[in-house]
């Protein structure tokens, strides 16, 4: 792959995650400011997951027969800006959800059609999909510090400063930008090759092998975790002393860890393989955890931010590159679309219910009178799912050879 494309590959993948990153740390420190109930901000957090169960295949399938990838994420991003736009000002829970359904049914596609769009072009994926996914952690990274440091700080504002939840706006500017970048991707055009003209349907047929299965299942459980860190972190680090509004410039260091990780990336795969990668991927989770279930001494829960980089990137990153090896050449969008629709739709949609869900069963009366969460308790129960997780997939998966499909040469 030329530096020409890597670069445009890296701007795009630096601003998809920039839009995500700008509302996701602590939109729900500020859904619970001006007054969201917990299950109220559980559910506008899952509606991501909604969209990622629902369009990805939607948006696959029109990728692998009949339009070019590239113009299909910038006319997704257009649409998605508007959306985000709208919803940054508002204050009422049935207005808002569902102009944030609306966004995520845009979105949410192009978190597979970004990563099809760079296998296309890549003849060696392994080598060189972390180097270009890294920037998607690098715009995570400046966002969060951008809004921390720029907007809240420099210029004394608060979350909602700008008239409405400045991480909204900001989403807003950075979706519309990246439609506008799309169409200057290299050219992507539907392999329109497959029999059957139904491509997602044939991505589900992967499903009838059972090492693929295996995989599938425990990416789902996983992926159910991940949500109490994206949805519980934020209001735990207030709650540990971190002040508030600051979480962003903190939460940040987990983005830090996980550059290093991707840039390691091809070295562990080279001698590891993807099992043992995501092995250890899958153990980091309740080792991260077991800290905050413990929650202190403070600089121990920080710290232990970092261990995002070997949860992350060790399995999730690795199962977008797995999927890519074991998939058809004319169903590769529609594949990753099956990935994202098991990962980041069904199981954090399940993830941000049964987030919100836990947080609110172990919601204790301080003394003062006030509700207060026992995070100890609530931790303790990612902390069990993924040691199982992680003992299930040790012993269940092989990681045999798999077949590399052809690649043509970019254009």
């Amino acid at each position: 792959m030329n530096q020409g494309l890597r670069w445009r590959f890296s701007v795009m993948m630096f601003l998809e995650y920039m839009i995500w990153g700008a509302w996701f740390p602590d939109f729900s420190v500020y859904m619970k400011k001006i007054g969201f109930s917990d299950p109220q901000s559980g559910f506008i957090y899952s509606l991501l997951p909604i969209g990622c169960m629902v369009a990805p295949f939607i948006g696959g399938q029109l990728a692998d027969r009949y339009f070019a990838s590239e113009k299909l994420i910038g006319v997704l991003h257009l649409l998605g800006g508007g959306f985000l736009f709208a919803a940054a000002g508002m204050t009422s829970y049935d207005q808002l959800w569902p102009v944030m359904l609306a966004w995520a049914l845009v979105y949410a596609p192009t978190l597979a059609l970004t990563n099809s769009l760079c296998f296309h072009h890549m003849p060696e994926a392994e080598k060189e999909f972390g180097l270009v996914r890294v920037w998607g952690t690098i715009g995570w990274i400046i966002v969060g510090w951008l809004l921390a440091k720029v907007v809240r700080g420099a210029l004394a504002g608060t979350m909602n400063s700008l008239g409405g939840f400045d991480g909204l706006w900001m989403a807003g500017v950075f979706s519309i930008l990246l439609g506008v970048f799309s169409f200057f991707l290299p050219h992507t055009p539907a392999q329109k090759k497959g029999e059957n003209p139904w491509a997602f349907l044939e991505a589900l047929k992967m499903l009838r092998d059972p090492q693929f299965a295996i995989f599938i299942t425990i990416a789902f459980v996983v992926a159910t975790e991940l949500m109490f860190y994206f949805v519980l972190t934020a209001p735990f680090l207030e709650a540990s002393g971190i002040t508030p509004g600051q979480t962003p410039k903190w939460m940040t260091i987990a983005q830090i860890a996980e550059i290093g990780t991707m840039l390691a990336l091809p070295w562990m795969l080279t001698h590891w393989g993807v099992r043992k990668t995501m092995v250890i991927g899958i153990l980091a989770w309740p080792v991260r955890y077991a800290i905050f279930a413990i929650g202190n001494p403070l600089w121990l829960v920080i710290a232990a931010l970092s261990l995002h980089g070997l949860c992350y990137v060790c399995f999730f990153t690795v199962a977008y590159i797995y999927v890519n090896q074991v998939a058809e050449a004319d169903i590769k969008a529609s594949a990753q679309g099956l990935i994202t629709f098991v990962t980041l739709g069904v199981g954090l949609f399940i993830g941000s219910n049964f987030a919100g869900y836990i947080s609110n069963l172990f919601t204790e009366t301080a003394a003062s009178g006030g509700p207060v969460v026992n995070y100890t308790k609530v931790f303790l129960v990612p902390l069990v799912l993924t040691v199982i997780c992680a003992v299930i997939f040790t012993f269940a998966f092989r990681d045999r050879a798999v077949k590399q499909a052809q690649v043509e040469p970019a254009g």
